[in-house]
């Protein structure tokens, strides 16, 4: 707790939230075809389940549930860079630019919990 009594807010708790967000707010502008639909609900689940266990890992009662949590969050960033290559979109550069975005977050999302992991052994 800080001064304030109020709970440490971590800056890469916020990323991931937004991350998720701006995933369910893709996934609107995505045409609804049959693949598209199997495609975004896995999207969905996990890009939002890089930060629930990002949030796990931070009341982790061991390391080593730290460190799975941490494994679990890359995974899921990895499995969300995935979907997002596979889900079929408009011509549109506006669609193309905001998977591209959301690609290159979900890879730097990755490369952050690979750091967390090397600096956790």
């Amino acid at each position: 707790m800080l001064g304030n009594d109020k709970p440490r807010k971590y800056d890469l708790e916020e990323r991931t939230i937004e991350f998720a967000k701006n995933v369910r707010t893709f996934v609107k502008q995505v045409p609804a075809t049959i693949a598209n639909n199997e495609d975004t609900k896995q999207l969905v689940r996990s890009s939002g389940s890089v930060g629930a266990n990002y949030i796990e890992a931070n009341e982790a009662l061991s390391k080593k549930d730290f460190v799975m949590r941490i494994k679990i969050c890359r995974k899921e960033a990895k499995e969300s860079q995935y979907w997002l290559q596979l889900v079929d979109i408009d011509d549109s550069r506006e669609q193309q630019k905001t998977r591209n975005d959301l690609v290159s977050e979900a890879t730097e999302l990755m490369n952050i919990f690979g750091a967390i992991l090397q600096k956790s052994r």
